[in-house]
């Protein structure tokens, strides 16, 4: 009963009409402060979201989503992706071999990452799919002594389709082996995104362990949820117990580029934390707010106490009465957020063409490249956060309120 007399008596108080023209301007800030804070905060996380998942497949484009190495690899490949097959998150599995080269044409030179692969077999787990890299991995199976360079290597050198270049390991030229480097005809470009390093080349499997016997064969999956990769690694460990395998240890892509998304993790992580002040100074305004409302309201508490309110009872009041700025400013900051997370895109290009038509330059870029993505347990989690932040701004007010005594307040009136 008492506490549904703090709450009607509560939201009254924040809905009457304040004498002061002050006190309904902290108010209305207050709210307004709680209301940015939060769609900021939606905003930003929603547009880092989409860089990091940009990135993600960016990386994918050269990383495994997963990786098993083993020492006997090299002769038993075979029997071990036929294992790893067996569960239902592996799609397809392809063996590669991947080591340090020299490339020269024409005169010049570059240090090179040769991918020895088997291009029947690659096609299932190639991070670059489409059309044109499946003509390209087909011509590759087909033609002896090809190779297919990374769009950005080829670019900074100049190399075209038909172009001979010649390869030597860089294994056996620090150990100044006597092998001549062997001629190598371009077939095509591969994007291997923006993590790729620009400078793999992808030959048969053959053919780089003819450059380099020395190489490792490895074996790459590709996997149904990329964010299955921890769960399919400790599967495969156990099935390997059991089919007795030995000797094999996996790599995930998060643990191949863990310096890249644990510093992705770390700046989104700071941001949020950072912008949450914005809601944390909407926060300070309610204490503004809720201490002047005590002060005005001073007889109206005393009343309240004299008919039998408990302290416990004022204090959820001015709880509620802060509340309601908090939930309503969470409330339309939510709303906001996710509505201009949702068209940032149209809204950037929108404002490039206003800015351009004004100042008659029509090359201004500002972020309608950017993707953005919503996290509904994210936003939840922003939400929860303001209103918690909302209410623990009201407990001191709220305090105060409960400590009055109405024989004091009283007296004079």
């Amino acid at each position: 009963m008492y506490k549904m007399l703090s709450i009607f008596i509560g939201v009254r108080f924040s809905r009457a009409r304040k004498r002061t023209g002050l006190l309904s301007f902290v108010s209305t800030i207050s709210m307004l402060g709680v209301l940015l804070g939060v769609m900021i905060l939606i905003i930003a996380l929603s547009v880092m979201n989409g860089s990091i998942s940009f990135l993600r497949n960016e990386a994918l484009k050269s990383v495994p989503h997963l990786t098993a190495t083993s020492p006997t690899m090299s002769a038993e490949w075979p029997r071990y992706a036929e294992a790893f097959l067996g569960n239902a998150s592996v799609l397809a599995i392809a063996p590669y071999v991947q080591f340090e080269a020299l490339l020269s044409i024409e005169g010049s030179t570059e240090f090179i990452q040769v991918r020895g692969i088997e291009p029947a077999l690659e096609q299932g787990v190639a991070g670059h799919t489409g059309d044109r890299a499946r003509e390209a991995l087909s011509a590759l199976d087909e033609t002896p002594n090809g190779v297919l360079l990374d769009s950005r290597l080829a670019s900074r050198m100049g190399i075209r389709p038909g172009d001979e270049l010649t390869i030597a390991a860089l294994d056996r030229l620090l150990r100044r082996s006597k092998s001549a480097p062997q001629a190598f005809k371009v077939l095509g470009y591969a994007d291997f995104g923006a993590y790729g390093g620009g400078n793999i080349v992808l030959l048969n499997r053959g053919e780089a362990l003819m450059l380099d016997g020395n190489a490792q064969t490895l074996l790459r999956a590709s996997l149904d949820d990329v964010f299955s990769a921890e769960r399919v690694k400790r599967e495969l460990d156990a099935s390997n117990q059991v089919l007795g395998i030995a000797g094999i240890e996996f790599e995930t892509w998060r643990e191949a580029q863990a310096s890249l998304f644990g510093a992705l993790a770390m700046e989104k992580f700071l941001t949020g934390l950072m912008l949450l002040t914005i809601v944390a100074v909407g926060a300070v305004n309610i204490v503004s707010t809720l201490v002047m409302a005590v002060a005005e309201k001073g007889p109206d508490i005393a009343i309240l106490r004299t008919m039998g309110a408990s302290r416990g009872t004022v204090m959820r009041l001015f709880m509620v009465q802060g509340g309601v700025s908090g939930l309503i400013g969470t409330t339309l900051g939510a709303l906001l957020g996710v509505l201009l997370a949702f068209n940032l895109a149209k809204l950037s290009l929108l404002l490039e063409q206003a800015f351009g038509w004004l100042t008659g330059n029509s090359n201004v870029v500002f972020v309608s490249h950017l993707q953005t993505q919503v996290v509904w347990s994210e936003v939840a989690l922003v939400c929860f956060a303001g209103l918690l932040i909302s209410l623990l701004a009201t407990l001191y007010p709220a305090y105060r309120a409960s400590k009055i005594e109405p024989a004091e307040v009283l007296r004079y009136e």
